[in-house]
């Protein structure tokens, strides 16, 4: 792709490096941005350096905050004896847009991938036990992608959290193999966590 201008060249290509985004996509960004009076293009930017500088993560379940405890751990209303583990930020918003889950999460930061070079010390397994030994917990729902990466985080964080005095549980097998669990629909999704099996009985078969 000509450029007519460095500098259009160079915004382009930091767009580009964007997941998901080509350099057709990147150039119309940039030239809507650049259609944008001053203060429209001041509060984008200030947004994001505000999003890099000040976000959080919560100190008790490791998702997104504003605060040093997320608005979900810090709620009354929520049950605190039911966890429900994800990947990532991505899907406890994918769950809480169900409004079928009143628990609280924890965020492991990712998934044991070893041909990513991710193994299990590279997530929030270690805080996830701290956080068992030292609360009321009841439940431990596990709700991650479906895919080969997704069962492997399972059967470790089997393997580390059996002998607690826990119920352990999954999502219903609704959600296809190999899907992403931020794009299954939320139908699917709210059924899969109502519906949801003790964790040996569905692996075992």
């Amino acid at each position: 792709m000509n450029f007519s201008s460095k500098l259009l060249e160079d915004a382009v290509g930091e767009f580009a490096r964007l997941p998901g985004v080509g350099q057709k996509t990147a150039l119309r960004l940039v030239l809507h941005l650049l259609n944008q009076n001053n203060e429209d293009v001041a509060r984008f930017t200030q947004s994001l350096n505000k999003l890099k500088n000040e976000i959080q993560f919560c100190k008790t379940c490791l998702n997104i905050s504003d605060n040093e405890i997320c608005e979900i751990c810090a709620s009354p209303k929520r049950d605190h004896t039911l966890i429900c583990v994800v990947e990532d930020t991505r899907d406890v918003m994918a769950i809480e847009n169900t409004s079928q889950f009143n628990g609280v999460y924890h965020v492991l930061g990712g998934l044991i991938s070893p041909m990513d070079g991710i193994g299990p010390t590279d997530l929030e397994v270690d805080s996830l036990v701290k956080r068992l030994e030292n609360s009321e917990t009841k439940e431990v729902i596990f709700a991650l992608s479906a895919t080969m990466e997704g069962d492997t985080t399972l059967f470790y964080l089997h393997k580390r959290l059996k002998t607690f005095d826990i119920i352990i549980s999954t999502i219903a097998r609704g959600i296809a193999f190999g899907g992403e669990l931020e794009y299954v629909d939320e139908i699917t999704l709210g059924r899969s966590i109502t519906t949801r099996v003790p964790y040996t009985n569905s692996l075992s078969r």
